[in-house]
């Protein structure tokens, strides 16, 4: 027979562990987003590849690789005012 806080105690060491894995797994992502992707999709870029190409590939959106571009001191045109819906 378990007690409630045992259970408890358990149940939390579960969450624990696998937002730790998490965590672990988010810094990797990060550390190759930052230190491969970047790097290739500015080079990319560089030599003159499609914009909207590198950035399916890369899988990120258009404002990070925008921003990305811009640090590498590539043109980037400005972005667009958003358009009103209409409502009919």
């Amino acid at each position: 027979m378990t007690i409630p806080e045992e259970e408890q105690a358990a149940a939390l060491r579960a969450v624990a562990d696998a937002g730790a894995r998490r965590a672990a797994l988010l810094a990797q992502a990060d550390e190759i987003l930052d230190g491969e992707i970047r790097p290739a999709a500015v080079h990319a870029a560089q030599v003159g590849a499609d914009r909207n190409r590198i950035r399916e590939l890369a899988r990120v959106g258009p404002a990070k690789l925008y921003e990305w571009l811009q640090e590498a001191g590539l043109p980037v045109r400005p972005k667009r005012p958003a358009q009103k819906r209409r409502t009919s």
